[in-house]
This record gives C-alpha cells, sequence and structure tokens, in this order.
C-alpha cells in the first residue's frame, strides 16, 4: 500500500468518524424534538385543540428553508425532510385526540 493510499484510508476514517458521530446527535435530537412534540399534542388533546396547525407549519417551513439557503443546504430537501417530520407529529396528534 502506498503512503498516498494510507493517508487517503486515514482521512476516510476520520470523515467516518465524524459523520457517524453527526448521525447521533441528528438521532438525540430528534428524540428530544418528539417528546417535545409528543407534550404539545397531549395539551392540545386535554383542551380539544386541532391536532395541527396549518398556519405555523407553513412558518416553520419558511424559517428553515431560509436556513438551509443560508447554511448551504438544499432547502427543497428540508422542506421534504420537516414535511415528513411534520406528518409523524400530526399523526401522534391524532393518536392522542382519539385517546381523550
Amino acid at each position: 500500500m502506498t503512503a498516498e493510499i494510507a493517508l487517503a484510508r486515514s482521512v476516510l476514517a476520520e470523515h467516518r468518524a465524524s459523520i457517524d458521530n453527526l448521525d447521533a446527535i441528528l438521532v438525540f435530537t430528534l428524540a428530544e424534538r418528539f417528546k417535545r412534540t409528543q407534550a404539545v399534542g397531549k395539551l392540545k388533546a386535554e383542551h380539544d385543540l386541532p391536532p395541527s396547525d396549518p398556519t405555523r407549519e407553513a412558518e416553520q417551513i419558511t424559517r428553515l428553508e431560509t436556513m438551509s439557503a443560508d447554511a448551504g443546504l438544499d432547502p427543497d430537501f428540508t422542506r421534504k425532510f420537516l414535511n415528513f417530520i411534520i406528518q409523524e407529529v400530526i399523526r401522534h396528534h391524532e393518536q392522542y385526540q382519539e385517546n381523550v
């Protein structure tokens, strides 16, 4: 193995370790986010509030699209990802509504 390949493998391992750490951050961040949205869902169910808030959802999407563009991340990807999360949150909120 040449020194160049060894160096490339070492750099690759560093990148992968960093990616693994970032994946862990994403998982724990999503877990915390869902804890909060579940608390919101329970509160909405207890007070007979609708499970979704289209105005807030649209505001959040716009806000995060702007942040994405500023961060160099594709805003379209962010919108799709956030819509997926929002749909999951609404599903949880609807379940709380059914169980009240």
